[in-house]
């Protein structure tokens, strides 16, 4: 048996089973998605970090989670005005019109959060263009399956700035 205790929220046990794995209940527990939730980063991700190291390898230098702009850009080269984002395909809506019909639980709820994602990245990318901002928006799979491709696009950014 694993115990995890963490403060404000109910010990989580899952017995080990050596030929089978835990089922999942057919409610969660409000504290334990509470708990799952809290962990998701909103900053220096691991698609983030893919990025950043590859366009730091190339001898790339930017800041990171720039406050000083709306939207707060994960990479920002700010001599050349070049902010760029790096989406997640569920909090970000990719294939919107098909993520919208698998969605299962709290459906009213995810669905008005994401739309309202969406809207707000285009608020973003339309204030930061009328600002002379180049905007680059990758999708973590795109970073994921197509990194030399993203710097790539980010290195032709820069040199037309």
């Amino acid at each position: 048996t694993i115990s995890i205790e963490r403060p404000g929220i109910a010990s989580l046990r899952m017995r080990r089973s050596s030929k089978t794995l835990p089922t999942r209940p057919k409610r969660r527990d409000p504290a334990v998605v509470s708990y799952t939730m809290s962990r998701i980063r909103s900053t220096d991700t691991g698609i983030e970090r893919r990025l950043r190291y590859a366009l730091w390898a190339k001898g790339f230098r930017y800041r990171k989670n720039y406050r000083r702009l709306i939207g707060t850009p994960d990479i920002v080269f700010v001599g050349k005005k070049v902010a760029v984002f790096c989406d997640s395909s569920f909090w970000h809506g990719r294939r919107w019109q098909q993520l919208k019909k698998r969605l299962k639980s709290n459906r009213d709820y995810w669905i008005a959060k994401i739309e309202r994602n969406k809207a707000r990245d285009r608020r973003v990318n339309r204030s930061l263009r009328r600002k002379g901002w180049v905007v680059i928006r990758f999708w973590d799979v795109d970073i994921e399956q197509k990194l030399p491709e993203c710097v790539k696009r980010v290195s032709e950014a820069l040199s037309n700035g």
